[in-house]
């Protein structure tokens, strides 16, 4: 009778702890997956859920709302997501706000993502439908991952058939690497045109400065472009140099007129300096009255000795003598 008690006792213990188990599992697996929680409905409609399924869950800014209640076939070829959303958070997710499918981690389950939204758009509600935003396609990423790794195989061939030109000397930069004399030349150009340079940079630097002292106050150049007083007068001193060349060319003219007048033979001046025949005459006739007035002199001078006249000759003298005196 003891054994069978103790039998019971243990029985019971084990039932009791089973029972205890089972309860914490449930309770456990219902906190998971949000099942005693008080929640709303959204909906979400997507053209392919990429292996999405019940129960798997449902995140908004990194922290886990809610789970994939239902899955259902929407339109022509669409699926349509339920999820269960803990009431408490919805007020946080507003109707502007997108959902895509993710991946818990990089082969994890497939999770949904809420995000964006802004205030300006009233909080969700149960039922409400959010906009669904199509996920990467992981097959077509991997196509492309291909695809750039053939375009890098072929760059790394071309790169190493370069590379080996460029050793064997081939082509002007091949030439430029092997060949000494060439690589020479190259520097001695680059030191050249690095000579160059510095010599533009030291015209540039003087140019400056030069400028510099143009626009300076008091410098005539500065004084030409800010003083209108005198550009005024320059272009009066302009004006008169102006009109100086105008007179002078018309006394130029004129000259030339008294010129071509004196090379004539048609006015006295002219016939003066061109007829030899008039010029000889001329000058025969003055040395005839240069004699005439020589021997006049002479005649004068002799008048004082003759009779007649030399008793006014000596009143003349002695009137210029009494002149001096006083």
């Amino acid at each position: 009778m003891r054994g069978e008690n103790k039998r019971s006792v243990v029985v019971g213990i084990f039932v009791f702890i089973g029972i205890a188990i089972l309860v914490t599992g449930v309770l456990t697996l219902g906190g998971q997956q949000k099942k005693f929680v008080r929640a709303i409905q959204l909906k979400a409609v997507f053209d392919d859920v990429g292996g999405l399924q019940t129960g798997n869950n449902i995140w908004f800014s990194g922290v886990k709302i809610g789970t994939v209640r239902k899955i259902n076939f929407y339109g022509d070829s669409q699926v349509e997501v339920e999820m269960n959303v803990e009431e408490e958070v919805a007020e946080f997710i507003r109707k502007d706000s997108k959902a895509t499918i993710s991946s818990d981690g990089l082969i994890g389950n497939k999770i949904i993502v809420i995000y964006g939204g802004t205030t300006m758009a009233p909080p969700v509600v149960d039922g409400d439908r959010l906009e669904a935003v199509m996920p990467l396609d992981t097959d077509r990423m991997m196509e492309t991952l291909q695809l750039n790794n053939q375009n890098l195989v072929e760059i790394t061939n071309d790169l190493k058939q370069l590379t080996g030109k460029l050793a064997a000397g081939e082509g002007i930069v091949g030439a430029v690497m092997t060949d000494s004399l060439l690589a020479e030349n190259f520097r001695s150009i680059l030191a050249n045109l690095n000579r160059a340079s510095y010599n533009s940079n030291q015209m540039l630097s003087d140019l400056n400065e030069f400028t510099s002292k143009l626009n300076q106050e008091g410098n005539l150049f500065n004084d030409l472009i800010g003083d209108t007083t005198m550009v005024s007068q320059m272009k009066a001193t302009l004006d008169g140099l102006k009109a100086t060349v105008n007179n002078t060319q018309n006394l130029t003219a004129k000259l030339n007129d008294i010129s071509e007048k004196l090379n004539s033979s048609e006015n006295s001046l002219g016939l003066l300096l061109n007829d030899e025949e008039f010029a000889n005459t001329l000058k025969s006739t003055l040395i005839n009255t240069d004699s005439a007035t020589y021997n006049l002199n002479r005649g004068m001078e002799a008048l004082e000795y003759t009779w007649p006249f030399r008793k006014g000759f000596k009143r003349k003298a002695k009137a210029e003598q009494e002149q001096k005196g006083n």
